[in-house]
């Protein structure tokens, strides 16, 4: 008679077989788990590059509009004849855009870091908008945000020519709001822009802007022969800083109305 345990007895083919089977679970587990994974990070890369198309929420920044990035490598265009060896820039930023714009901007800040002033020199490219208000972007400057409207401030005479001021709408006279500033090229296309929050009075604004453009100098054209020009006849109307007040370099009142090309 045939033994309990010789009828239970597993052969070592079962054996072999059994492991074989629990090989291929693992194995087409472990399959599974990788394509699920990989899925996985598909999408994620897939969101990612989707987010990256958006157009950023932030517009207080020419950094932060879709196409604009910072240029690290590139060097300084602009710089400002320093009468005081104090007086230092708080940031240069270069950005371009890959349709051919660049931004020159220059900012200074108090000493708790608050914007007091800033200077843009945009060399225009494909992007330029020639429909979009060029006070909409002033006004983004300015840290009001592009809807809020800003009002004629006069002109001021520079080396660039006369210079249209803007502030915001409704501002006191004797207020201390900050006071923006605009200057189109057609040809080479340029544009000047920026505001300053220094001086206690309007009038004493105006002399901050006028010197800051009458001291901007040109560093490097690069292939823009006429951007050269453009600054070597503006040097030969140079002149010294105004002192504040003065009635030289202004043009018609407070709120004249401005005709023609700003």
């Amino acid at each position: 008679m045939q033994s309990p345990e010789a009828g239970t007895a597993v052969s070592p083919t079962q054996i072999h077989l059994a492991l074989a089977a629990f090989a291929d679970e693992v194995v087409g587990t472990l399959a599974r788990l990788f394509a699920y994974v990989g899925v996985l990070a598909l999408f994620a890369i897939l969101a990612v590059a989707a987010l990256g198309q958006l157009p950023s929420l932030r517009d207080d920044d020419p950094a932060d509009k879709p196409g604009w990035s910072v240029a690290a490598r590139s060097h300084p265009a602009f710089a400002l004849s320093r009468p005081d060896s104090s007086e230092k820039t708080t940031s240069y930023i270069i950005l371009r855009h890959p349709e051919g714009g660049r931004r020159d901007v220059m900012r200074w800040a108090d000493e708790a870091n608050r914007p007091v002033a800033e200077l843009e020199i945009y060399r225009q490219g494909g992007e330029f908008d020639v429909a979009r208000p060029a006070t909409a972007d002033l006004a983004i400057q300015m840290g009001l945000g592009a809807a809020t409207p800003l009002e004629q401030a006069g002109l001021i005479d520079t080396k660039f020519g006369p210079v249209a001021l803007f502030r915001p709408t409704g501002a006191a006279e004797g207020s201390q709001a900050c006071l923006g500033y605009l200057k189109r090229s057609e040809e080479p296309p340029l544009q000047i822009s920026g505001f300053t929050c220094q001086g206690e009075t309007l009038p004493a604004r105006r002399t901050a802007i006028a010197c800051t453009l009458n001291r901007l100098t040109l560093l490097a054209s690069g292939n823009e022969p006429k951007l050269a020009e453009l600054f070597a006849h503006a040097e030969l109307r140079r002149s010294g800083c105004a002192p504040a007040g003065s009635s030289d370099w202004l043009l018609g009142a407070a709120n004249a109305q401005l005709r023609g090309a700003l």
